[in-house]
Parts: structure tokens; C-alpha cells; sequence
């Protein structure tokens, strides 16, 4: 039971850390300079990485059937 709780926790965590990551490496790079196709991929990368942030915390959880005796 807690091995499901802690890889539900974990995985909210490494979702909302993945758009901090994803933000972090654009903003770097877009202080460097940036072209207009390197801009459009920052952008799927990190409207990728919200949509996996979002659908982590609002994904119903699978509902275990009952054990046949």
C-alpha cells in the first residue's frame, strides 16, 4: 500500500518538476538567443510538460477489483 502511495506522490513531484526543469532550460538558452523554430520547439516542450503536470493530478486512479476466494 505504501509502495502505490509513495509512486503516486512521487510522480506528481517529478511532473511538476519537469516544467520547472523544462522553464528552467528555455529561459537559459532564450538568453542566449533563440531562432524561431528553436522558440516553436520551447513551446510544445513546455506546453508538453504542463499537459503531463495536468494530467498527473486530475487522471482518475485505476480502481482495483475486488479478489476472488
Amino acid at each position: 500500500m505504501t509502495q502505490l502511495i509513495r509512486a503516486a506522490f512521487s510522480a506528481r513531484w517529478l511532473s511538476g518538476a519537469t516544467v520547472f526543469l523544462v522553464a528552467w532550460i528555455i529561459g537559459s538558452k532564450a538568453a542566449e538567443g533563440m531562432s524561431a523554430l528553436q522558440w516553436a520547439g520551447a513551446i510544445v516542450a513546455l506546453a508538453g510538460s504542463i499537459a503531463w503536470a495536468v494530467i498527473e493530478q486530475v487522471w482518475p486512479a485505476h480502481q482495483r477489483l475486488p479478489a476472488e476466494d
